[in-house]
């Protein structure tokens, strides 16, 4: 006998339905091509249901965009931590490459929303927040990157920065891919990553470095 459901895990499980509907459309069709009675249609409910759960379209997307970081940070985080540092850091650098048609239409919508963003500025601290999130662990990595090799930042840039920045080129090369495939590759993906951060850490001071004696070094 099946068991029922209370009210607040009938809720719950429409919201995961409409988030599946509404990442299926965004990710087929675009985010401006994709109406909520689209979403709706394809998740089995009507639009009141998709608007009785999220404020707006744009609510909608953060929501499906702040459910695959969570899911991707249970898989980075992990990988991070068991896989070791530079092998994690070549897996991230060439998981966008690799994925290919699996998920060029993500790529593809979130470009448009980010656009979107852009010139909606009531939108921009949310859509920071996630993205910031995202970046967390790899900000750790770098922190415990520089520890490995006995080396400390420069005082001008921040694991954070740095994290901000490899993700940048990273996602970069990925849109990149997207009309030349021919051109981006894991290969160069890989390289490209390691030569950011080789640089950075080549900047890097000695964690023993006395501090009287520590100078503010540019990167390479």
């Amino acid at each position: 006998m099946a068991t029922r459901l209370s009210r607040a895990e009938r809720r719950q499980q429409t919201r995961e339905e409409l988030l599946t509907a509404a990442e299926a459309c965004f990710v087929s069709r675009g985010f401006h091509a994709s109406s909520v009675d689209v979403v709706a249609e394809r998740a089995g409910y009507t639009k009141g249901a998709v608007y009785s759960n999220f404020a707006s379209k744009e609510d909608l997307f953060f929501a499906v965009y702040e459910r695959r970081v969570e899911q991707a940070l249970t898989e980075v985080a992990p990988a991070l931590r068991q896989a070791g540092l530079e092998h994690a850091f070549d897996s991230l650098a060439t998981a966008t490459i690799e994925r290919r048609d699996r998920d060029d239409g993500w790529l593809a919508v979130f470009f448009e929303f980010w656009g979107h963003v852009v010139r909606h500025p009531e939108l921009r601290e949310r859509f920071a927040a996630i993205h910031a999130r995202f970046l967390e662990p790899l900000a750790e990595a770098v922190r415990q990157l520089a520890e490995d090799r006995g080396q400390t930042l420069s005082t001008d840039v921040t694991a954070s920065q740095v994290a901000l920045a490899w993700n940048a080129m990273e996602i970069g090369l990925g849109l990149e891919r997207l009309t030349q495939p021919q051109t981006v590759d894991a290969a160069v993906a890989r390289r490209l990553g390691w030569l950011l951060l080789d640089a950075v850490l080549d900047g890097a001071r000695p964690a023993a470095d006395n501090k009287d004696n520590q100078q503010d070094r540019s990167i390479r």
